[in-house]
């Protein structure tokens, strides 16, 4: 995605300080009845930094939330968590070289009890793999992946029943079959390559993937998000075997699709999904961004129920998530957003559930005003040990920002 943005730097950060001034003459709130945006208090404070992803993880054993940042165009961050919520910047926790990383994901591959994580790079396809010490360090092993590539999609999970994870990677560009590594189990934390065994050979431009049961069966399947049409759904045989199924998928629509949700919409007991989705990666209008609710029938079928359940959007979106922000018990969407053209930073966005899968926008009773960035991925935790669950929002040459859950 950052390879059409380079001609926007300028200009957007000029948009940027545009909007900011903007922004500063209206008469901007930074709470609502469920959200604080603390944003100037407990974020370091950059503004310019083009964090694409986020991942909560207690990184040094001390019982709160740290945040893992996979960043473009400059080294990853660990932000170092306090127990309060307020975080500090660790620097050299990663590598101290300016990669072009998209997504991060974190398990514990090695099976040594303690949290490791993978980012994925696009442009200069340079990913990156760090084995968890359990006191705020990580041991470099980047050198055990097993290939290079122009990567955005990226998920972990155990596809062959073995109890280790192994990591699909979604891949976009010239070569962009997707990568499907198994986690070795005689020598755990390290990969067999399975892409030939495992996936359909399809060169697709990936830039999300989701693994998940999506039939009840109680093995991992695969939904993949494309930046090109179609997307795609695959079912796992329990050993890491993905066979396409595209007469399950219902698609009414081209999509340029940025992440994948997979949820219990409906509370009927089966996974549902949503497309997250842009008009345009930056540049005019293309596509309707309108996010794409599937209901699962129960047998692993998926039907596009947007029209009655999803309101229309004009707002592109990079990254979602999906949490009960209202505590009412039913699963709500929180969607970042960018206004393109021109790509401009906007509002982040709150949809809520009625409880039978039908979602009313709510952005104005739910986000603060002052949640305004180029929103981009999205992590879901408790970081100040209230029991509330919280937001750290990612952005592209905009604040990381801070959203503190309340009762």
């Amino acid at each position: 995605m950052s390879r059409n943005f380079r001609n926007l730097l300028s200009t957007g950060l000029g948009c940027c300080l545009l909007c900011a001034t903007s922004l500063a003459l209206k008469a901007q709130t930074n709470e609502t009845a469920w959200f604080k945006d603390v944003t100037a208090t407990h974020i370091p404070v950059d503004g310019r930094e083009h964090a694409l992803d986020v991942a909560f993880l207690d990184v040094d054993g001390d019982r709160d939330l740290d945040a893992i940042l996979a960043l473009e165009s400059e080294p990853n961050r660990l932000y170092l968590n306090d127990g309060k919520g307020k975080f500090t910047w660790k620097k050299g926790a990663f590598t101290e070289a300016n990669h072009d990383s998209e997504h991060v994901r974190i398990a514990d591959f090695n099976k040594d009890g303690i949290a490791d994580v993978i980012f994925v790079a696009e442009d200069d396809q340079t990913h990156e793999y760090y084995l968890g010490k359990g006191d705020g360090t990580f041991i470099d092993v980047s050198d055990r992946l097993l290939a290079k590539s122009e990567a955005n999609g990226l998920d972990v999970g155990d596809v062959n029943g073995d109890g280790l994870p192994d990591i699909v990677i979604g891949n976009s560009g010239s070569k962009a079959q997707n990568f499907l590594w198994i986690n070795n189990p005689k020598k755990p934390g390290y990969f067999m390559d399975h892409t030939t065994g495992g996936l359909p050979a399809i060169d697709d431009q990936t830039q999300a993937v989701k693994l998940a049961d999506l039939n009840g069966d109680g093995k991992l399947d695969m939904v993949v998000g494309n930046e090109v049409p179609p997307n795609r759904l695959f079912f796992n045989d329990g050993t890491g075997k993905f066979t396409e199924h595209p007469e399950k998928l219902e698609l009414l629509v081209p999509l340029h699709t940025r992440d994948v949700l997979v949820f219990d919409a409906n509370r009927d007991g089966h996974a549902d999904i949503l497309f997250v989705n842009l008009t345009n990666n930056g540049g005019e209008w293309d596509k309707d961004p309108t996010a794409r609710l599937l209901i699962n029938d129960g047998k692993g079928n998926f039907r596009d129920e947007t029209a009655k359940r999803i309101p229309a959007q004009t707002l592109s979106s990079y990254s979602g998530t999906v949490v009960d922000f209202n505590h009412d018990g039913y699963a709500d969407i929180i969607l970042s957003a960018i206004k393109t053209p021109p790509f401009e930073a906007a509002q982040v966005q709150a949809l809520q559930n009625d409880g039978k899968g039908v979602f009313t926008n709510v952005t104005s009773k739910v986000i603060p005003d002052i949640t305004v960035c180029r929103g981009w991925g999205i992590a879901v935790g408790d970081v100040n040990g209230d029991a509330v669950l919280d937001l750290m929002i990612g952005g592209w040459g905009s604040q990381v920002r801070l959203l503190l859950g309340k009762k």
